[in-house]
C-alpha cells in the first residue's frame, strides 16, 4: 500500500504545482487554465488602428478649432493644427455666454448624475435583495419605460413644469432627469451579480437594519457600478439639446444650447463652432480622468462575473 502513495508535489495529486521563483503567469477561465494571455505583434497591430480611428475626430475637432473657416473650405483639408485657436476662443466667448454655459450645465450634468447615482442604486438593491409583493411587475413596468420615445413625454412636461412657472429655470431640467430606468435595471444586475445574500443575512443576523445594511455594505460593493452609472449619466445630461433646449432660454443656457448661436451669419464658421465644442468637451474628459480608474474597473468586474 506504501507503494501506490503519490508524492505530495505529484503533478495532478495533492497541491497544484507553483510557479517558478521570479516568473508570475495569469491563469485563464475553466477552458484555458494553466495558460498565460500574450499578445501578439497582430493584437498590438490592431489595437493601434482601432486607436487612431477612435482618437481620430478628436483631433479633427482640435485642428478646425485652430484653423480659419476658409482653411476647413480647402481641398484637401489640411491635417495639422493652425495659428487661430486663441482667436477662434476669443470669438466663442463673444458670441455666446459660454462661460455660464458651462457652469449651467456643470450645475444640471451634477446634480442629474448625483440624483440618478443615490436613486437607482437604493432601487437596484431594493429590486435585487429584497423581498417584496409585486417586485417583478414593478420591474417589469419600470423597464417597460425604456421602450417609450421621449418625445412622447414632452408636451405634458413642459405643460407640467409651465404650470409650476418653471420654464427658463434650471430646476426644469434637472428634476425630470433624477432617475432613470436603465439606471435602475443596470445597478440591479451589478447586485444581483455582485452582493451575495449570505452577507445581507449575516448583517441581519447581526442585527443591522435595511438602511444600515445600504450604507455600510451595499454602498461599498456597488462603487465601481456607480462610477460607471455616474459617468454614463453626467455624459448624457451634458450632450443633452433636446429637453435644455425647450425648456431654457439663450439667457440661462447650458453648453448644447449655447452652441447652437455660434457661427451664425450669411455663412456659417464651421471653425469657431469646431472651437466652442473644444470647450463644451473639456468637462467631460476632466471627469472621465478623475473617473477612468473606477470606471475601467467596474466593466471589467461586470465582464468577468458576466
Amino acid at each position: 500500500m506504501t507503494a501506490l502513495a503519490a508524492p505530495p508535489n505529484a503533478p495532478g495529486k495533492g497541491r497544484m504545482p507553483q510557479d517558478p521563483p521570479g516568473r508570475r503567469t495569469r491563469r485563464v477561465g475553466k477552458g484555458g487554465a494553466g495558460r498565460t494571455m500574450k499578445g501578439g505583434w497582430l493584437s498590438y497591430l490592431i489595437l493601434g488602428f482601432a486607436l487612431l480611428i477612435s482618437a481620430f475626430p478628436f483631433y479633427w475637432t482640435i485642428v478646425a478649432a485652430s484653423r480659419s473657416n476658409a482653411d476647413l473650405a480647402q481641398v484637401p483639408p489640411s491635417l495639422l493644427p493652425g495659428p487661430n485657436l486663441i482667436k477662434n476662443f476669443e470669438q466663442v466667448l463673444e458670441e455666446a455666454d459660454i462661460g455660464k454655459a458651462l457652469l449651467n450645465s456643470l450645475i444640471v450634468s451634477s446634480s442629474i448624475t448625483l440624483g440618478t447615482v443615490l436613486c437607482c442604486t437604493l432601487a437596484g438593491f431594493a429590486f435585487a435583495k429584497l423581498r417584496f409583493r409585486g417586485r417583478g411587475a414593478l420591474l417589469t413596468l419600470t423597464i417597460g419605460t425604456m421602450m417609450i420615445p421621449p418625445q412622447l413625454g414632452v408636451i405634458p412636461l413642459f405643460m407640467l413644469i409651465a404650470e409650476l412657472q418653471w420654464v427658463n429655470q434650471l430646476q426644469a431640467v434637472i428634476l425630470p432627469g433624477l432617475v432613470s430606468a436603465f439606471g435602475v435595471f443596470f445597478m440591479r444586475q451589478y447586485l444581483v451579480q455582485s452582493l451575495p445574500d449570505e452577507l445581507i443575512e449575516a448583517a441581519r443576523v447581526d442585527g443591522a437594519s435595511t438602511a444600515r445594511i445600504f450604507w455600510s455594505i451595499v454602498i461599498p460593493i456597488a462603487r465601481p457600478g456607480m462610477a460607471v452609472l455616474g459617468m454614463l449619466t453626467f455624459m448624457t445630461a451634458w450632450n443633452d439639446f433636446f429637453w435644455p433646449i425647450i425648456a431654457l432660454s439663450s439667457q440661462e443656457p447650458t453648453v448644447q444650447v449655447a452652441l447652437r448661436q455660434l457661427g451664425g451669419g450669411y455663412v456659417n464658421d464651421q471653425s469657431v463652432i469646431m472651437a466652442g465644442t473644444l470647450l463644451g468637451t473639456l468637462p467631460v474628459l476632466l471627469v472621465f480622468g478623475l473617473l477612468g480608474r473606477q470606471i475601467v474597473g467596474g466593466i471589467m468586474q461586470g465582464a468577468v462575473k458576466g
